[in-house]
């Protein structure tokens, strides 16, 4: 029990603070919070794939202009056909699949300029 006491008290225990609607409150973050990749915003411009699975068909090509909601290709997963659409106006800049192609999730599938 000795040993215990002194290992915690040879911890440095540092406290963070968060102000939360003008209340001030201290907490301790693990170690695995620490770890964590800070949020970035999705590139909406770079279409990804949001599940595993397989391409079985692809619409665009390279320099092909794209409006909001063409299609662009057609992923399978999981018993599922998912048409992937484009969310945005303009030129196809890479297509980085072709047809029979296996993906895995957060696979950049095709970019957008």
């Amino acid at each position: 029990m000795a040993e215990i006491k002194e290992e915690q008290q040879e911890k440095k225990t540092s406290y963070k603070s968060l102000l939360i609607e003008n209340i001030k409150y201290k907490t301790l973050l693990t170690k695995k919070f620490q770890g964590k990749k800070p949020y970035s915003p999705k590139d909406i411009r770079k279409i990804t794939a949001f599940i595993p699975g397989t391409i079985t068909k692809v619409y665009v090509k390279q320099n092909k202009k794209v409006k909001t909601g063409d299609k662009l290709l057609v992923l399978d997963a999981m018993k599922m056909r998912n048409d992937i659409t484009s969310p945005v106006d303009g030129v196809i800049k890479q297509v980085n699949v072709k047809e029979g192609m296996r993906v895995t999730k957060e696979d950049i599938l095709i970019e957008i300029e």
